[in-house]
């Protein structure tokens, strides 16, 4: 893992996630808009600068719940054999605000390394005294690359879904 001195000392030790505000979402492009969607069921460990995190697939949460076993079924994240959805970071650069992570995502029984950036806010002290520490990262990933590959032809031409998925993820921890 790489990390800086300052990133080092601001990230030292061992940090409890807040999933209350936490969330893992995505969005893809369908026919003419964005087709977005969520997990509810979200997990991280952030120690020493390393972060690890997952999902359980099965929370799946999008607008139509009639889309919702489709999407758990094998056409796309296949629940039933691939239960959870997971990252694990290999490096986490800093620079003021702006972070840069590097690691693995595992999605449907496949692992690729996953770059992604964002923000990171903190630590800061809440009204109660704690010690809060907040990241977004976003990334672009080819869902093609992980097995999810379902897609219907549009009759003049092209496909109905895009490849490109948007992923974005905010992260909550607290000291202790």
């Amino acid at each position: 893992m790489s990390t800086t001195d300052t990133t080092t000392d601001r990230f030292a030790g061992t940090w409890g996630f807040a999933p209350v505000h936490s969330s893992a979402d995505f969005s893809v492009k369908y026919l003419v808009a964005k087709f977005r969607g969520g997990f509810s069921e979200l997990d991280a460990t952030f120690e020493n600068g390393q972060l690890a995190g997952s999902v359980k697939v099965a929370s799946i949460q999008v607008k139509d719940e009639n889309l919702v076993a489709h999407l758990q079924g094998p056409d796309f994240f296949d629940a039933e054999q691939h239960p959870e959805i997971s990252f694990r970071s290999t490096s986490l650069e800093v620079d003021g605000d702006d972070v840069t992570i590097e690691g693995d995502l595992t999605l449907k029984g496949v692992t690729k390394p996953l770059h992604a950036t964002g923000k990171v806010s903190g630590p800061t002290e809440d009204f109660m005294g704690n010690t809060r520490l907040g990241f977004t990262f976003a990334t672009t990933i080819d869902r093609d690359a992980y097995g999810v590959s379902w897609n219907a032809d549009l009759p003049k031409g092209g496909k109905a879904l895009g490849n490109d998925v948007e992923l974005i993820v905010e992260l909550e921890f607290h000291k202790g």
